[in-house]
């Protein structure tokens, strides 16, 4: 028999529990999830629906017949969640199999293997995406045209707007920008000439109106995705100007996974520091490392690798950025 440890006052109470938390989340991506249908159609609601599945079942199986316990978590949400955002980070064409072989991994190596929701050290659907783009970089990076709503595998595909922005930044033509899709049109998601990208970044607004619920519901706080956006913005706009090569500070704020990255991914309770002003380190040097990565890294987008790679330094930013003591007595010289 376990005993109940209290410990000093002042305690804290709330209301707030797990799932009411991940399905809080869920609602917020609805947007997001709409959209995606809208313009992607039935290649998106497969993608979706099998990793959806595929990660509540590999958690099932996982939690019953290797770790052996008795209750499952897959109740709490977490799973459905981790499917969506892995789903939400592919293309709307990818094959059933290669979606499945990346569930595994988010939940088998990204969570399972950690012990569980709460002891895994990186974004679970982040690593399953950083798995598949290192494992299967052609299925990954092919990027179908919107309004193609009943084809799947055979979906006509096009360049994106990253993979227009990285050409330009390679051959110094700063002329190859003009092809890029207006800010109106990268705001709401349509992309006349080419390929839209990922199944879950193709709107902004979209996902704009998730951050402004869950900001509203005090799921997460402003400060990682206000950070990583304004970063992202200054340090690109500065680029910009030393040379028009890079694309304005609008264009890569809108484009790509950054909102995503930046108010679904990076807010993460688990792989994100716990204090307001680590919070604000962590989504700033989120920010710079994706700047970094897409103009000067092999890849057109940084935004997993940015998250993912922050993950790693949460704890020790945890060490070091702390809450002042209840009663602590400052320290007189």
């Amino acid at each position: 028999m376990s005993r109940l440890i209290v410990s000093l006052s002042p305690h804290a109470h709330g209301n707030d529990t797990v799932e009411k938390n991940m399905y809080g989340v869920i609602i917020a991506l609805v947007p997001a999830l709409l959209v995606s249908l809208f313009y992607f159609g039935l290649g998106s609601a497969i993608v979706l629906a099998t990793s959806v599945i595929a990660c509540v079942f590999f958690e099932w199986a996982i939690t019953k017949y290797i770790l052996r316990r008795e209750k499952t978590t897959i109740g709490d949400g977490s799973a459905i969640l981790t499917g969506l955002l892995l789903g939400f980070n592919l293309p709307s064409n990818l094959p059933v199999w290669i979606i499945i072989i990346g569930a595994l991994f988010a939940i088998g190596v990204g969570k399972m293997t950690f012990g569980g929701l709460g002891q895994n050290i990186f974004n679970p659907a982040l690593l399953g995406r950083a798995f598949l783009l290192i494992s299967f970089p052609a299925q990954m990076t092919s990027w179908p045209v919107a309004g193609q709503l009943t084809s799947y595998l055979d979906a006509e595909t096009g360049a994106t707007p990253l993979a227009i922005m990285k050409t330009a930044i390679k051959t110094g033509d700063a002329s190859l920008l003009d092809q890029l899709p207006s800010a109106t049109h990268l705001l709401l998601g349509s992309n006349p000439t080419g390929g839209l990208g990922t199944i879950g970044e193709v709107c902004a607004l979209a996902l704009l109106l998730g951050l402004v619920y869950m900001l509203w519901k005090k799921i997460i706080t402003w400060h990682i995705p206000v950070s990583i956006i304004v970063t992202v913005f200054v340090f690109s706009g500065l680029l910009h100007l030393a040379n028009p090569a890079y694309a304005d500070p609008f264009a890569e704020i809108l484009t790509g996974g950054l909102m995503l990255g930046a108010i679904f991914m990076a807010t993460d309770y688990v792989t994100s520091p716990m204090t307001g002003n680590g919070q604000l380190i962590y989504g700033v040097a989120i920010g710079l490392l994706t700047v970094v990565i897409r103009n000067w890294g092999s890849y057109p987008e940084g935004m997993s690798f940015a998250i993912l790679i922050m993950n790693a330094f949460t704890p020790l930013i945890n060490m070091y950025v702390k809450p002042k003591r209840f009663g602590e007595v400052p320290t007189k010289n």
